[in-house]
């Protein structure tokens, strides 16, 4: 990678640059899917956290779960779920949004004083496209795009992911495995908004993709 493809993964639409990581202990729950698909969920969601170098718990003191996942059959299901208001402000215009952009993921975070990640609450609506992914694509992907708060189009015209050629399965990118085990090292910050940045991740990178 190029530091400058290294700063396009965290530089937003609106030509920000934001970058943060979790501060504390990752606690998962899932909402919505079977026993089989839960454990695929938080076993992809355990194997991200140990390549960042980072920790899971059983709870998290403030929130009980910090890192929520809801897979729903229709936007709409969203405002008839109890509490969900209490997590996304203005929820009813979000829903709105996510229905005319006929998107099928949205992450909302909530941030701690230091700026670090304090909470990820992550939604995915099974269309018939989704539905046919492989489990385990689908939870890498989710585990992935939480685990650090990415660019808001990082990701819109490549997928973290790639598939094996010849064998068929599905990994995580090389570089942006790379880039999350940089991100977590001690040395770095728990959140920035300085471009610099970029240049001190792909330092970590040793220059290489």
């Amino acid at each position: 990678m190029t530091p400058d493809q290294v700063e396009a993964l965290f530089t937003r639409a609106d030509g920000s640059y934001v970058f943060a990581r979790w501060g504390r202990p990752i606690v998962p729950i899932v909402f919505g899917v079977d026993d089989a698909t839960l454990s695929v969920l938080k076993g992809a969601i355990e194997a991200v956290v140990t390549l960042a170098n980072h920790k899971m718990a059983e709870t998290d003191p403030e929130l009980g779960a910090n890192l929520m996942v809801f897979f729903v059959q229709d936007w709409a299901e969203l405002v008839e779920t109890s509490n969900i208001d209490q997590l996304i402000p203005d929820l009813a215009a979000v829903v709105e949004r996510l229905q005319a952009a006929k998107a099928t993921q949205y992450r909302a975070f909530r941030f701690d004083e230091a700026g670090a990640i304090q909470a990820c609450f992550s939604f995915v609506r099974m269309d018939n496209a989704m539905a046919v992914l492989p489990a385990e694509t689908i939870a890498l992907s989710l585990a992935v795009q939480a685990i650090l708060l990415w660019s808001d189009v990082a990701f819109a015209e490549q997928s973290p992911l790639a598939v094996l050629p010849g064998e068929g399965a599905t990994i995580l990118r090389p570089e942006i495995a790379g880039i999350i085990r940089a991100a977590f090292d001690p040395v770095m910050p728990l959140a920035d908004r300085d471009p610099s940045h970029a240049l001190r991740l792909f330092a970590r990178l040793g220059g290489t993709g």
